[in-house]
């Protein structure tokens, strides 16, 4: 029971974290007039992943590589996400 809810919730939270991902680099991307409407959808995604990433980029911090930064906390999160699921969703009994 556990283990299935746990399961659910690190689904939910690998699908916003992927939410995330596409919200910023539609903003990267799109022209700046455009970008009115992404903003509710960056203040969502964010404010359900960055209790976790942030933390996280305490320790990482990002890369830069000449004028680019890499976020290595927010792939820390992804792939530990990714793991957690593997280990829990094994757990459950059919």
């Amino acid at each position: 029971m556990v283990a299935g809810l746990l399961g659910f919730v690190l689904v939910l939270f690998e699908l916003v974290l992927v939410g995330r991902a596409i919200v910023d680099w539609v903003g990267v991307l799109s022209p700046v007039g455009a970008r009115s409407g992404l903003y509710q959808a960056q203040r969502i995604t964010h404010g359900l992943t960055e209790p976790v990433i942030g933390p996280v980029r305490r320790v990482l911090r990002p890369v830069r590589l000449g004028s680019v930064s890499i976020d290595l906390a927010f792939t820390a999160v992804f792939v530990a996400v990714i793991l957690l699921r593997t280990v829990v969703v094994p757990l459950i009994p059919f």
